[in-house]
């Protein structure tokens, strides 16, 4: 998972312990239910509890974090629903951004997306999840510097942060990236072709192959889900 870190010399104990839960969930070293210890963490930095309780809010405020009064911090699990609210803000946003860079196609965004295939085939053949992951990122945002309109990939990397725990997921347990690459092969030849609407279906497959995904871990680890309200208000 890849996010914006401090640079230069003011990077704070909170930055540091923010830094390290934020990839030790989004590896899944910690895991949706998993507990954490505000004074074990504050002892392994060697800091007070408040540099902890900052991260701990900053992870919160990612929905990375559940923090409840009187009782143990934990890994956030995952919510059916804000899944389905963010795939249908990503898939809104991703549409449009694939038309305009069907529209806007030229040699140069050729050049760029087989670079970035070219970097996601090494990671297969490495057999590295964590790499192919950060390289899918880079793929989308590439793709919002193509259709020019790169402010997109804010809204984008926002709602795809909320299930990339679940990609680490189907990445390391169903070793689908080849066929994600694949995805991302049609993707860019449909744009190459100025092909607005293969472009438009290429991309929403991709977006769909979460499905399986969803189904298959909400069946062998339902315990990472949030419980179902149902009716309740």
């Amino acid at each position: 998972m890849e996010r914006a870190r401090q640079t230069g010399d003011r990077r704070t104990s909170v930055d540091e312990i923010f830094d390290y839960l934020y990839d030790e969930i989004g590896t899944l070293q910690l895991r949706p239910g998993d507990k954490i210890s505000e004074a074990e963490i504050a002892a392994k930095f060697g800091v007070s509890r408040q540099p902890v309780r900052d991260a701990f809010s900053r992870l919160a405020n990612l929905d990375l974090l559940l923090i409840r009064p009187q009782r143990a911090t934990e890994v956030k699990r995952f919510s059916s629903k804000e899944i389905e609210k963010s795939r249908f803000v990503r898939a809104a946003v991703e549409t449009e951004v694939l038309r305009r860079a069907a529209a806007n196609s030229d040699a140069a965004s050729a050049e760029i997306m087989d670079r970035a295939l070219a970097e996601q085939r090494k990671a297969i053949e490495a057999d590295d999840f964590e790499t192919f992951g950060l390289l899918d990122y880079d793929f989308h945002n590439r793709l919002c510097q193509i259709a020019k309109v790169g402010f997109a990939f804010d809204v984008i990397a926002a709602e795809k942060a909320k299930v990339d725990r679940l990609c680490m997921l189907g990445l390391s347990k169903e070793a689908r990236m080849p066929q994600l690459l694949e995805d991302h092969q049609a993707i860019a030849q449909a744009i190459k072709d100025g092909d607005a609407d293969g472009a438009v279906a290429a991309g929403m497959l991709h977006l769909s192959r979460l499905d399986t995904t969803i189904e298959a871990i909400s069946t062998l680890n339902a315990n990472y889900f949030e419980p179902e309200t149902g009716q309740a208000g």
